[in-house]
């Protein structure tokens, strides 16, 4: 399979085989790393990272991935775009000195317009509506405990309507895996993304549910997913969505809900599940929560996998990036 010049901007723009290609190719790269064997893919390939928002995961991934296989990889947070100079402009400087632009921030039409007018390969690492490189590593870190995917039953616990929960329902429908959003129904996903994968599901064998039953929503669940309440940009309707979001914190009495004792635990991180952040420490202090969408109970049991799954971000990307420019 050839993917060599394609742009990562969304899941939707590839098939099932295309995904499963990049996971299995994840999967090779990875156990080619743990041999100690080094890579010389991208020898000579020049990257750049353009960040809007802060990350730990994402930068790092694409910088280790990048220099394991002979990647040099410049990571830029203080561009004039959009500042002093307009996107497009910035696509086709930026396109003349990299082989690849990997961009993470806010605006879906920011890494579109990226693609547009770069001429070279641009990866989504994250934008407000989705996030299909975290959602990679997702499928590979499942697929390595189950074997498969099709047919895994992914239940997202929280705000439904954010990147995480948008981007994981693409990769569920993809995969014909039955995608479940357990979330208040003023966060369920939007309609019209719902409604057109709810269509895809037609081809691929998936289901779409929406649920504010708990119970109901977890039983039976592989995988019980959930991300931070509040994201980046938000944090002034952390009060509100407290409240709308306590009573769909994991915990074991979920996990215990699925009926699954082999389910795992997903979270793209960071979490917080204990007092040893700022943030924690501060929503502590405001509205006296030890703990916000997981337990620590949770985090640290037999269930999560999520250093596994923060581990594969590296794997999946480089797949991405050596598929896109190599072939």
């Amino acid at each position: 399979m050839n993917l060599k010049g394609r742009h990562l901007l969304t899941l939707k723009d590839f098939t099932q085989e295309e995904i499963q290609y990049l996971i299995d190719y994840a999967a090779e790269l990875k156990a080619k790393k743990k041999s100690g064997e080094v890579g010389t893919l991208l020898k000579g390939k020049n990257i750049v990272l353009l960040f809007e928002k802060t990350s730990t995961r994402t930068r790092c991934a694409f910088e280790v991935a990048a220099f394991d296989e002979g990647a040099n990889v410049t990571f830029l947070t203080n561009s004039q775009m959009g500042k002093k100079e307009s996107i497009e402009d910035t696509a086709r400087v930026l396109g003349r000195f990299y082989d690849g632009i990997e961009f993470r921030g806010f605006a879906q039409e920011t890494v579109q317009m990226l693609a547009d007018y770069s001429g070279v390969p641009v990866w989504n690492g994250l934008t407000d509506i989705d996030h299909p490189t975290q959602v990679l590593a997702d499928m590979l870190t499942i697929q390595e405990n189950f074997g498969n995917l099709k047919g895994r039953r992914l239940v997202f616990v929280g705000d439904a309507r954010n990147n995480m929960g948008n981007a994981l329902m693409i990769g569920c429908a993809k995969m014909g895996m039955h995608f479940v959003a357990v979330a208040p129904e003023s966060l369920f996903p939007e309609e019209a993304l719902v409604e057109e994968m709810n269509a895809l599901c037609q081809t691929t064998g998936g289901t779409i549910t929406l649920t504010a039953d708990i119970e109901a929503g977890v039983k039976d669940a592989d995988v019980i997913y959930t991300d931070v309440w509040v994201s980046m940009g938000e944090e002034d309707q952390m009060a509100n969505r407290i409240k709308l979001l306590l009573p769909y914190q994991v915990n074991m009495d979920m996990i215990r809900a699925t009926g699954n004792d082999n389910v795992i635990f997903l979270h793209c991180l960071p979490a917080f599940h204990d007092l040893e952040t700022k943030v924690s420490q501060d929503v502590k202090e405001k509205f006296g929560l030890d703990e916000m969408e997981v337990t620590d109970e949770v985090f640290r049991s037999k269930h999560s996998v999520v250093f596994d799954e923060a581990e594969n971000r590296m794997h999946t990307i480089k797949a991405i990036m050596c598929a896109s420019l190599v072939g």
